[in-house]
């Protein structure tokens, strides 16, 4: 389909998936928060204690969830995925309004919403590529990365608010109300042809493991993934960990530290924006490694910003603008070199490789805070995303790698549209 100005809109059923997508992470948002703040009155050993029981059993079957992904099928794991939470909020409503928020119960729903997250976010990252194809992943990934942005902002007042209005109960039912708002629209795109999936004779953790064979044979998401991970251990932490502790290190209050935090969200949504408006770059293997060198500068220039939260601010607009640029680039180029039988299979890897790196270096960085100061670990996370989009840059298969409107040969997705050209083999590209 294509507008009136010629850029070729995004299918009908990526947008009621996208809109179920968005109503959900909102919801999970409020829910996270609400759980958060439940947790917080029991403790600080508590509160941690509770984002571990979300963390860890996501963390640890990620691989598994990925695999029954493409054995069983990205919607139809949603589905069960969405009925399952459903399920869980609706209980821990039901739970708070019986019994209050005592912490086994905040532990108990947080080891459950952990389980389904590792099923479901393999299944869920897959689905782009299932429903507009490999030549419009750049724009259905930014308008992606641009929608959740935005929510993630807005997730938490809005958990504020139904926590200060209704307490843990009412946040857990406004999470129920969207993954019912995202079952809806995922019954609404059934697929009219059948959904590639991956042969179902070798067990579920061989099926694991052929996903990571996968990704290492193949050059370009072996130095993706690699480059991923540099990102998320060093760039993620900037703004959730390293901004707080510069905030608290130069005097500022916390509106101030908020309004640097959210000029690196302005920079995400507008780098995002601009590609979901105008598409993405040719090589995007080449815009996403320019991108974490913009990321790296900007660090680099919060790290000497000094006491000004002038300069602090502009500084984490180039964060953001090249993290986005980063993000909007290098998600479609993992997605659209999968191969159509391992596509859960490889984001699983992809987030687990991001939160494996991101559980590392927050202690890395937050150690080197309290030695040598926040402004030396900043200065380490711009160094390490320099030397990591240095080298993307001097790796030829990720720099020269274009993308599908190139005509590179990249297999479009057959789900909601006819195949034009055999599946790739699991031998990578």
């Amino acid at each position: 389909m294509t507008g009136a100005s010629g850029v070729r809109r995004l299918p009908r059923a990526y947008r009621v998936w996208l809109g179920g997508a968005l109503g959900s992470l909102l919801g999970d948002a409020v829910l996270y928060f609400a759980l958060g703040w439940a947790a917080a009155a029991h403790g600080g050993a508590a509160a941690g204690l509770v984002l571990t029981s979300i963390t860890l059993p996501r963390t640890a079957l990620l691989l598994v969830g990925g695999a029954l992904g493409d054995r069983l099928g990205a919607r139809r794991v949603m589905i069960a995925g969405d009925v399952a939470m459903i399920a869980v909020a609706l209980s821990l409503c039901l739970m708070v309004w019986r019994v209050g928020a005592p912490l086994w119960l905040l532990v108990a729903t947080g080891l459950l919403i952990g389980v389904v997250d590792a099923f479901y976010l393999p299944a869920s990252g897959s689905m782009p590529r299932r429903l507009v194809g490999t030549e419009l992943l750049p724009k259905a990934l930014a308008l992606r990365q641009t929608g959740a942005q935005l929510v993630t902002m807005a997730g938490g007042a809005l958990g504020g608010l139904l926590v200060a209005a209704g307490g843990l109960g009412a946040a857990a039912a406004f999470d129920a109300v969207t993954f019912a708002f995202m079952l809806g629209a995922l019954m609404a795109i059934r697929p009219t042809r059948a959904e590639p999936r991956a042969p179902g004779s070798s067990g579920v953790l061989r099926d694991a493991g052929d996903g990571v064979r996968v990704a290492w044979r193949d050059p370009v998401l072996r130095a993706a993934l690699a480059l991923t991970a540099c990102a998320a251990g060093a760039l993620l932490p900037v703004v959730s960990l390293l901004v707080p502790l510069l905030a608290r290190d130069r005097g500022w209050e916390a509106g101030t530290a908020g309004l640097v935090v959210g000029a690196q969200s302005l920079g995400i949504v507008c780098s995002a924006g601009w590609v979901a408006r105008r598409g993405g770059a040719r090589r995007p293997g080449l815009a996403a490694a320019l991108g974490l060198l913009v990321a790296g500068c900007g660090a680099g220039a919060l790290a000497l910003a000094g006491s000004s939260p002038v300069a602090a601010g502009g500084a984490a607009l180039l964060v953001g603008l090249g993290n986005g640029l980063f993000a909007a680039h290098l998600a479609p180029l993992v997605l659209a070199s999968a191969p159509d039988t391992h596509l859960s299979r490889l984001q699983a890897l992809m987030a687990l490789v991001q939160s494996g790196a991101l559980l590392l270096m927050n202690n890395v960085l937050g150690g080197l805070a309290q030695g040598a100061g926040p402004t030396a670990a900043l200065g380490a996370s711009a160094a390490i995303l320099t030397v990591a989009a240095l080298a993307a840059l001097a790796h030829a298969p990720l720099r020269g790698h274009r993308g599908p409107e190139s005509g590179d040969g990249l297999v479009r997705d057959p789900v909601l549209h006819a195949a034009a050209a055999p599946e790739r083999t699991a031998g990578g590209a």
